[in-house]
């Protein structure tokens, strides 16, 4: 709860954005440590600078994080951090997961988990009917085989995926760009309330937000960051689709891309995708082998159920004992390498060899990012 407390009041904060605050906690071990830091421990942070410092020595004097939680959960009660455990996994992996994330629906744990695979379909505002047919189609298919469908409720293929998973039964997640709160686009407010009854709104601005041209690209990393694999079903040249398919490509996951014509203007974005080595999707049938060699998350390890070894390396033993501790202190699953060196106050060039030989042993696993977890 503590932490919770303080991942929301680093965010009230103008000019500390979720990639400098992965960089405190990965500095000071926890943000409620980044809290009580110097002004000279705060400038030793790559990325912030002497006067983002000096804002924050003034600024964090009038913030009492633990009375902020308690307002904001007054307001907002339903969101996560990264410090709560129904945080969504895949997020945890990117370098710029929301520090607050906003949620209206029905959560289904395992999804948090990882354990229920998410497809993102995205596409242009304006689709051909070849790609609203192909949307409906493959959303079919991903229902029926178990899959959880994630766009973005905008105009166009969001709209069409969405719509199509409500019809089949299926489970949906729209991220906004508003509040979670606020139906956007206004003609799509029944389908926002279909997907509240079975589904999941998120977002990370908070209740009341409204529209705002800068809020929809930053969504995309969302998208991008929760799902497995993303489908681009038409796109232009430039297109908010193209955005999210090149972050989902920075974060390891699969991009699918339904073939179009030269002819057509709306599937240009998608040819170039193919060109720069997206995968073509050639039906339902060849879309569900693809989906099929993704490997499947295992569920987290409680605290209880971590144990060490034995008989390791003096060596291999401090840092698997250090990566098991912060994972069992931070409820996290995943710990970055700077705070495994940190903690374990071994030189940086030792942990590194230790994690790799934790790795070839098949004791732990590397994850995007240079974040390590325990297997």
């Amino acid at each position: 709860m503590e932490e919770r407390a303080f991942w929301l009041a680093w965010s009230q904060f103008n000019g500390i954005g979720p990639i400098l605050l992965r960089r405190l906690e990965r500095s000071f071990g926890t943000l409620a440590e980044a809290w009580n830091a110097s002004y000279e421990d705060l400038i030793a942070v790559e990325g912030l600078g002497p006067l983002t410092a000096e804002a924050i020595a003034v600024e964090r004097r009038n913030i009492d994080p633990k009375e902020l939680l308690q307002q904001h959960e007054r307001e907002n009660p339903y969101f996560w951090t990264p410090a709560d455990a129904e945080y969504p996994r895949l997020l945890l992996e990117i370098p710029d997961p929301p520090p607050v994330l906003y949620y209206q629906g029905k959560v289904d744990p395992q999804e948090c988990q990882g354990l229920v695979s998410m497809v993102g379909i995205v596409g242009t505002r304006n689709p051909s009917e070849y790609g609203k047919r192909w949307t409906r189609r493959f959303t079919r298919a991903l229902v029926k085989n178990g899959f959880t469908v994630v766009s973005g409720l905008a105009e166009g293929i969001d709209t069409e995926a969405h719509r199509s998973c409500v019809e089949a039964d299926g489970r949906t997640l729209a991220i906004m760009g508003t509040g979670v709160d606020i139906a956007y686009p206004w003609f799509n407010r029944n389908l926002y309330q279909q997907i509240l009854q079975r589904g999941l709104v998120l977002s990370e601005y908070p209740a009341g937000t409204q529209p705002d041209r800068i809020h929809f690209p930053r969504r995309n990393r969302i998208i991008a960051g929760l799902c497995r694999a993303i489908l681009v079903m038409e796109a232009p040249k430039k297109s908010g689709a193209l955005i999210t398919a090149h972050l989902a490509n920075e974060y390891g996951r699969d991009v699918f891309v339904l073939p179009g014509s030269l002819e057509n203007p709306k599937a240009i974005g998608c040819l170039n995708l193919l060109h720069q080595g997206a995968q073509v999707i050639l039906g339902e049938d060849h879309l569900l082998e693809m989906l099929g060699t993704i490997p499947q998350l295992q569920p987290s390890p409680q605290p209880s159920q971590i144990q060490l070894p034995l008989n390791l390396e003096p060596e291999l033993e401090k840092v698997l004992q250090t990566l098991t501790t912060l994972i069992q202190k931070q409820n996290i699953e995943s710990v970055p390498f700077d705070l495994i060196v940190q903690h374990s106050e071994l030189p940086a060039g030792n942990v590194s060899s230790a994690l790799l030989r934790l790795e070839l042993s098949g004791l732990i696993s590397q994850l995007p990012g240079m974040r390590y977890q325990k297997v």
